[in-house]
């Protein structure tokens, strides 16, 4: 596990600065605080931050090929390396390290671009070929490992996170679009990011740079389209069963000790038991809990490991302002509001006291239907068929009428959800938005002080990610919809940043791409049978799980933000969006934001989520203003 970054002059005959990368470096010496390496050939320097995890003595980067004609550098696990390599031994390459990160460059040698298709596992890495003077850059399927980079009029940059960029002095101009949409998802969609001047290579992509032309390229698309539906269900759930003991397993290779990040839901109590199968030796867990009660998993989290035997352990997250949200701006680097990266950050560093390698159940939801989002679409579809849209234009006003509740996931707040998605004239994907929005169109309008400025509507990122499948399979395309933009953009960012924060190895074997592979392609109608989410996987692992584990209701990384808006960060929250801060960034509206504070606090409704959408993009805005060069970028400490 790594960090890396580079520079690239378009112009063959203009060298590139070890400084420059040297620097960019030092920004993610969390990532890899392990050894740094840095090469330069005439128009290209590239380095690396290296956490040492497999081949501890041998695996110094940039590794090359034999004649060092070829140099990679590397970000992640490759889990079939040693398969790959004795197949590449056996065509005459020889080897000189242990490592993972070797086979990319003799792979490279040996069918080029296509080198990615044969990797199993996550990765974003850069070879550089000396002989043709041409950089391949490649993101793996699912976008577990981030890459970002800027196309210049004179040079290419690239890095593990946007702080590379930064460092190395890219245009930073906001970006209002992606504003626009972070502001409804709580996290800028791939392929943007808040700066016009910088993109993220999405997943399955790769960029190649030869003769001075950048061209960006798509290698692997998930594809949804279901297989006979004449297989029967027994067949499915044998072929499944083995596809996850094959991620569990081949996701422990490692030289150094692995935990598991345990919630006590069905995802990461079926890593424990899959590990309990294939690991040798004691089995590390790791659980976050709250004060508050209706937050808190830990009892569900103790069943599991009181099952499994597990060695395990706990800690309970107390709202600290001067340690969480600057932590979480330096880790990001641009605008990120799903709040539960607070308890992974907790995690995170409670793991790192123990283990370099913790596995966690991220995916889950989004490869087996884990959320409540899709029987409320579904639902929805129901009442909006048997409901007149006069009536349903009244609900709102009527459930607007309930008390409203700062626990977790209140009755109040859903129903307020759901009647406001399903009042609506829109489709089933932009119902399926409604439940996830921030900040709806409307409200966006009524936020900033130039009204949307001729913006595009977010939820055209929802009808892009859904275009290729059957308009008729609507939990296939909420699924798509989940996969291509909430997995990459939210939930794979927050595991990423969170554990490199502390320097740890995150990894998801529930998104190993051939269990993914198969699991979409299995019909609608085995994922969930009626309203019961994670149907197959329950069924998988009702031999393995205890009962109140299987049985019990999907929890959630929710954190208290409604209590501890009104509460320990409520001084905090009025001091950062103060109407002269708000007004300095010259694109919201103070008196508006202060009203959604003032509702909040007076329990007009819930608005916690609108107002941490505000605070996180106000304090990273403030820290671009303070810190305008950003030479250096500490790590984050250890939440206590």
């Amino acid at each position: 596990m790594c960090g890396i970054a580079g520079t690239l002059q378009l112009d063959l005959r203009q060298p590139a600065s070890r400084e420059t990368v040297a620097s960019m470096c030092a920004a993610i010496h969390h990532r890899g605080p392990d050894d740094e390496g840095i090469m330069v050939d005439g128009p290209l320097a590239m380095g690396m931050r290296r956490l040492s995890i497999i081949d501890l003595a041998g695996g110094h980067q940039p590794l090359w090929n034999e004649d060092r004609s070829v140099a990679v550098v590397f970000n992640g696990e490759l889990y079939n390396f040693q398969e790959v390599r004795s197949d590449l031994e056996a065509r005459g390459h020889r080897f000189a390290t242990r490592s993972d990160t070797e086979v990319i460059v003799h792979l490279y040698e040996e069918v080029g671009d296509a080198c990615v298709e044969r990797l199993r596992g996550m990765f974003a890495f850069a070879v550089w070929d000396l002989r043709r003077k041409r950089l391949l850059i490649a993101r793996d399927r699912l976008g577990i490992k981030p890459l970002y980079y800027a196309h210049e009029r004179d040079r290419l940059v690239f890095g593990s996170e946007l702080k590379t960029l930064v460092v190395a002095g890219i245009d930073r101009e906001l970006d209002r679009q992606a504003l626009h949409d972070y502001l409804t998802l709580t996290h800028v969609p791939a392929p943007a990011t808040i700066y016009r001047g910088a993109r993220k290579l999405e997943p399955g992509c790769r960029l190649i740079v030869e003769d001075g032309r950048v061209r960006v390229e798509r290698w692997w698309q998930l594809d949804f389209n279901p297989f006979s539906p004449a297989r029967s269900e027994e067949s499915i759930l044998a072929e499944l069963e083995e596809r996850l003991d094959d991620a569990v397993r081949s996701h422990l290779v490692a030289d150094v000790p692995l935990g598991v990040f345990l919630s006590g839901g069905v995802d990461s109590a079926a890593l424990v038991a899959g590990m309990r199968r294939f690991h040798s030796g004691p089995l590390k867990t790791f659980s976050i809990g709250f004060e508050e009660k209706s937050f808190s998993e830990l009892d569900r989290a103790r069943i599991v490991a009181r099952a499994f035997e597990t060695e395990h352990h706990e800690l309970v997250v107390r709202p600290e302002v001067d340690n969480i949200i600057p932590q979480l701006t330096a880790a990001f680097d641009e605008p990120y509001a799903d709040s539960s990266a607070i308890p992974l950050l907790c995690v995170s560093g409670l793991a790192r006291q123990h283990v370099t390698v913790a596995l966690s159940g991220e995916g889950g939801d989004e490869v087996f239907a884990g959320y409540k989002t899709y029987a409320a679409t579904m639902l929805g579809r129901w009442y909006r068929r048997l409901v007149p849209q006069m009536v349903r234009g009244i609900v709102p006003s009527i459930v607007g009428l309930l008390p409203v509740r700062h626990t977790k996931v209140s009755f109040d707040y859903m129903a307020r959800r759901f009647a406001a998605g399903a009042a609506g004239p829109g489709d089933d994907l932009a119902m399926h938005l409604a439940w996830k929005a921030i900040f709806d169109d409307e409200a966006k309008r009524a936020l900033y002080v130039d009204g949307d400025a001729g913006l595009a509507p977010t939820l055209r990122l929802f009808e892009g990610a859904a275009a290729d499948v059957d308009p008729a399979d609507l939990l296939t395309r909420l699924l798509a919809v989940d996969t291509r933009i909430g997995l990459e953009g939210d939930m794979l960012v927050k595991a990423d940043r969170m554990t490199m924060a502390v320097s740890l190895e995150g990894r998801v074997p529930l998104l190993d791409h051939p269990l993914v592979e198969f699991v979409a392609r299995i019909p609608s109608r085995l994922k969930m049978k009626g309203f019961e989410k994670k149907y197959l996987l329950r069924r998988v692992m009702r031999s393995r799980l205890p009962k109140e584990t299987l049985d019990g209701p999907k929890q959630g990384f929710n954190v208290p933000i409604p209590a501890w808006i009104v509460g320990p960060l409520r001084d905090y929250v009025r001091d950062t969006l103060a109407p002269s801060r708000v007004r300095a960034t010259g694109l919201f509206s103070p008196a508006a934001v202060s009203r959604l504070i003032d509702d909040h606090e007076r329990r007009v409704r819930d608005a916690s989520r609108d107002i941490w959408t505000l605070l996180m993009f106000q304090t990273w805005f403030d820290s671009q203003t303070s810190q305008p060069g950003l030479e250096s970028a500490p790590a984050p400490q250890i939440l206590r």
